[in-house]
């Protein structure tokens, strides 16, 4: 487990998020990549920490407003580079890292209790409407 390639570090987007997905046990498990304004790049798992059914990212990247990543249901925010949320319901909450590592260009998992799925959505996941662009907020 860990040590794979995810993506390129320039398929990571700096004002969003590109969703990949793990395995854990068997069990699938989404979680996004962040560039920050330095070139690295970290990633959590995909969720909010208020209700964590949540996505943050529903397949077409997540919100970033002023360098935090935005919950479209709760209007939380969560620091790029920390995960901590800033403002909203959970706030002083924090998303739960992976290890990434950063070579050649490259972003490998370097999370050894996971094991690399999938970039991208699953085609045959259906997107939940309550978490999608469409609900409370707007961007």
């Amino acid at each position: 487990m860990g040590d794979e390639r995810i993506a390129a570090v320039d398929e990571v987007p700096t004002d969003g998020t590109l969703l990949y997905t793990l395995a854990d046990d068997g069990d699938e498990r989404e979680a996004i990549l962040l560039q920050l304004s330095d070139g690295t790049v970290t990633s959590f798992l995909n969720y909010c920490m208020h209700w964590t059914d949540v996505k943050l990212d529903t397949g077409d990247g997540a919100p970033v407003r002023n360098g935090d990543v935005v919950c479209r249901k709760h209007a939380a925010t969560f620091e790029k580079d920390s995960g901590v949320c800033t403002h909203g319901p959970c706030e002083g909450a924090q998303l739960d890292r992976v290890e990434v590592a950063v070579r050649d260009g490259d972003v490998y998992l370097a999370d050894g209790d996971y094991e690399f799925v999938r970039t991208g959505a699953d085609e045959d996941d259906p997107v939940d409407l309550s978490t999608s662009p469409g609900s409370r907020l707007g961007f």
